[in-house]
């Protein structure tokens, strides 16, 4: 795909230009170990490494057009050279205008909030294909382009790739695509450029410290994808949650909102919660579904009025909706052949724990004991480890701390982080087994017929991240084979 400079510049706030902008690139390139001849190498400043150290190799490797945010020292013959402010940001342009402005020819909708992501892209990306719609969804999960599945490596693609798969979904002729917009993905400019026609915010807790080193900033990268949002969009919030209006605050887009206790534009009620399903009364109308929780009501609702809001049919949409289950690893629900109930869950933020466990809190009878196997990923936001502990065995009757994804720390030192949660009067319903397998192995040991088995933290994960290499692991078939083996 050949493409002239000054199309793929258009819209990037240029401070200074070396070179011609009528040469052609036929791709653009931020990893000097992908580049190629004939490329636009833009140098991005990241976490990890700076682009700017690899120009040169870029060069040596055939890019024919730089763009930074410093020059280099030396300006090599027969190259072109671009000075912005913020490289980030230009690649996301760059990457738009690169794909012909995909986002611009399909109804985009962004998902974000810290738990809900993956539920409601997968949920609105499942409710349109029902409806008759071709549709994408970019997701934790996966990718999706109708039914052709693209394995998923983040939350939300790199701007090159994020922009050749709306690219993709357009040359399929998708009529809508649904993404989850992580708060990484904001910090870092992957969405500058995007089109997108409505956005949604589920809810805000704790979690990526690690990354943002503080709430308020968490917070304001989740407001930035609605700053963004211009006047013909939409912007949908969760107006119970204590900072859903906050994200509203300077958007242009229209403001709309959800909840189920607040006084809001879409409004539900919880009238039934079982193991089997949600008994909700939705805009006055009465609806079971098939999904668990008062979450999944939260859930539920965004999706509908997402829906609405998108102008589709009230009764076509709540109809469509009973039908489907969600999201692969969001409280995903077996029972075994002697009566005990096992739920996998993506948990691994201590309100997201929470959540799952109140539930089943809410409809348990009394009389059977929840037992959770819990761990915590490494190279993560380690201040919630204590506090996820502490969550589990205040809702649970018996806790095992094992081994999530350790990444590259040392599995025991995060189980000891774990253990500093948990409170005197629960040392005794706590125990710590690092192998994961034998964790849940051991929790199906623990339980009789009635008990609730929550093995929280992986969902939908199927490996294990030890050392850096990514070992297969199945929570919810490793759960399934030993509950197999329970007499």
């Amino acid at each position: 795909m050949m493409k002239i400079l000054k199309d793929i510049l258009y819209g990037v706030s240029l401070l200074k230009a070396i070179g011609s902008t009528e040469s052609e690139v036929n791709a653009i390139c931020f990893d000097s170990r992908k580049v190629m001849p004939g490329v636009l190498f833009v140098a991005v400043r990241g976490t990890a490494s700076d682009g700017h150290a690899f120009i040169d190799k870029a060069i040596d490797l055939g890019a024919t057009s730089i763009l930074c945010e410093e020059f280099p020292s030396k300006f090599r013959e027969h190259i072109n050279y671009f000075l912005v402010d913020n490289s980030a940001k230009a690649l996301g342009i760059l990457a738009s205008n690169f794909y012909d402005k995909p986002s611009a020819k399909l109804k985009l909708v962004g998902v974000t909030g810290t738990n809900g992501k993956t539920t409601i892209a997968t949920l609105l990306f499942q409710l349109f294909r029902d409806l008759g719609y071709k549709t994408g969804l970019l997701s934790t999960v996966q990718n999706q382009i109708n039914d052709q599945i693209i394995p998923a490596t983040h939350t939300t693609p790199d701007p090159i790739a994020l922009n050749g798969l709306l690219h993709d979904m357009v040359k399929s002729g998708c009529d809508y695509c649904f993404m989850e917009v992580s708060s990484h993905a904001v910090a870092q400019s992957r969405i500058e450029g995007l089109d997108f026609t409505g956005g949604i915010f589920t809810n805000l807790t704790h979690d990526h410290l690690d990354f943002h080193k503080t709430f308020d900033a968490y917070l304001k990268a989740k407001k930035g994808f609605f700053d963004q949002l211009n006047k013909k969009a939409f912007a949908l919030t969760n107006i119970d949650d204590k900072n859903g209006m906050v994200m509203l605050q300077n958007t242009e887009a229209h403001k709309k909102s959800y909840g189920l206790k607040n006084i809001a534009d879409f409004k539900a009620k919880i009238i039934e919660n079982h193991f089997s399903g949600l008994l909700l009364n939705i805009d006055h109308q009465e609806v079971w579904f098939k999904m668990v929780g008062s979450f999944n009501a939260y859930n539920l609702l965004a999706v509908y009025s997402a829906a609405l809001l998108l102008d589709q049919d009230r009764l076509k949409v709540l109809t469509s909706l009973s039908r489907l289950s969600g999201a692969e690893g969001r409280f995903d629900y077996m029972i075994s052949a002697s009566g005990i109930i096992g739920i996998v869950d993506y948990a691994h933020t201590p309100d997201a724990v929470q959540n799952v466990l109140s539930t089943i809190q809410d409809i348990r009878k009394g009389t059977e004991q929840v037992i959770t196997v819990l761990g915590c990923g490494g190279d993560r936001d380690k201040s919630k480890r204590p506090v996820m502990a502490q969550v589990a065995c205040d809702w649970s009757d018996k806790v095992i701390l094992t081994s999530d994804n350790p990444r590259t720390e040392v599995p025991e030192q995060i189980i000891r982080d774990m253990e500093a949660g948990v409170m005197p009067q629960n040392k005794r319903k706590a125990l710590s087994i690092t192998d994961r397998k034998e964790a849940i192995r051991t929790a199906c040991h623990l339980a009789k017929s009635g008990d609730i088995i929550v093995v929280a933290g992986k969902g939908h994960e199927k490996y294990q991240d030890v050392g850096g290499e990514k070992l297969p692991f199945d929570d919810k078939e490793i759960l399934t084979e030993f509950l197999n083996l329970v007499s």
